[in-house]
């Protein structure tokens, strides 16, 4: 067993049992890619076992803080299981399901979803790599799906000097199909949708908008960045009289279309335009219309702490534009999903905009990922989507 010595003062945030080892933190020590490391103090100490990346500056992600517990197959089937037996507890209101959620159920690299019978997975980092063929076979063996498909194909891979992978790492057949959602219909396609084909970390916000497009009347909505219009459904739901999903992708917006269809929405009370989000905001201001619902769910601008700065002036604008185009008492539900935003700086951002729109907005709620894409207290950067739900003022 190969093993990695920190410098003096550096073991302090595995011993809080945070999972990452950076680069700078290490005085000695290398293995190949993926490779089962012990990691300890400087004084010799042990602190972790964990996998080695050589090309990433995070050069350690742990697996263990247990110095008695072996890395082997058997502790992926029960990190498996103690992640599935979790959301056997959760009151998911959907067949479509985040079962592994990297860092927070202890398997760093490793995202896993279930889409009714079929898995969808991404393997992100050199150690869950190493541990594929290990992993797939446990996932098949306890969730009894009919299929599980690799969606390996994120940028972030190539920090860690890994290429796009995607296809069937078990079983095959179709990738489209259609998971049921607070009542309401939703396709995607594993091998084509974003990430692992849909976005269900926003499973529970979608909900909670359709009651307060209800609460408050909304009548006019506008979905920014819609991708296949989860909240478009959720605002024909909430009895929105129209419903307007702007974004770049010709694809997503035939999706959206229908999704309108398939939810036995009027195809009249919806409209979709090919736009850039940005310009399309400014056209409308300058036409002088208005609406009574806008949500703004951008891509991520800010994958790092590093990136922050440049993201803020992005988030910025949009949400300036957003809250001159809503109409008093018009809510706004806006959201970064960047790991390099925190919580407290997207609130700081949003404030920034409504001062230089000249509006005041009342805050109804603060939203975050659904239970099953779980933050755990040892990790604050798992908590990567952060939203609010505000009321022009």
């Amino acid at each position: 067993m190969k093993t990695i010595r920190l410098r003096e003062g550096k073991e302090r945030s595995l011993q809080r049992h945070h999972p990452w080892v950076f680069q700078g933190s290490i005085e000695k020590g290398k293995a190949d890619a993926g490779e089962t490391v012990r990691v300890e103090a400087a004084d010799g100490s042990f602190l972790a076992w964990g996998a080695y990346s050589p090309n990433s500056t995070i050069r350690v992600r742990a697996w263990s803080f247990e110095a008695s517990e072996r890395i082997d197959a058997d502790f992926f089937e029960r990190r498996i299981a103690r992640a599935l037996a979790l959301r056997a507890r959760l009151p998911v209101a959907s067949d479509g399901v985040r079962l592994v959620h990297g860092e927070a159920d202890g398997l760093p690299g490793l995202v896993v979803d279930r889409y009714g019978d079929l898995l969808s997975v991404q393997f992100l980092s050199v150690g869950s790599v190493r541990w594929k063929d290990v992993i797939a076979d446990a996932l098949m063996t306890q969730t009894g799906a009919r299929g599980l498909y690799e969606r390996s194909d994120s940028s972030v891979r190539s920090l860690e000097g890994l290429e796009p992978v995607t296809g069937w790492l078990r079983g095959g057949g179709g990738t489209e199909l259609t998971i049921r959602e607070h009542g309401w219909k939703l396709s995607l396609d594993v091998a084509t949708g974003h990430k692992t084909g849909f976005y269900l970390d926003q499973r529970d916000n979608r909900a909670r908008f359709a009651e307060m497009v209800r609460q408050q009347g909304a009548r006019r909505v506008l979905n920014c960045f819609s991708y296949t219009g989860g909240f478009s459904v959720a605002a024909l739901a909430g009895g929105a009289r129209h419903v307007t999903s702007i974004d770049s992708s010709a694809p997503a917006l035939e999706r959206v279309r229908a999704h309108v269809e398939l939810n036995g929405f009027d195809g009249a009370r919806s409209q979709t335009q090919d736009a850039d989000v940005n310009q399309f905001l400014r056209d409308e201001i300058k036409a002088g219309r208005s609406y009574d619902a806008i949500v703004l769910d951008p891509p991520k601008y800010a994958p790092t702490a590093a990136h922050a700065e440049r993201a803020s002036r992005a988030y910025k604008d949009i949400n300036r534009l957003a809250l001159k185009l809503l109409e008093p008492g018009g809510l706004l539900l806006t959201f970064s999903c960047s790991g390099g935003i925190s919580a407290d700086l997207f609130h700081k951002i949003v404030a920034g905009a409504a001062m230089d729109a000249g509006v005041d907005g009342a805050i109804l709620a603060r939203l975050e990922s659904a239970p099953d894409h779980p933050t755990t207290l040892f990790f604050p950067e798992g908590e990567y989507l952060k939203g609010l739900a505000i009321v022009k003022q």
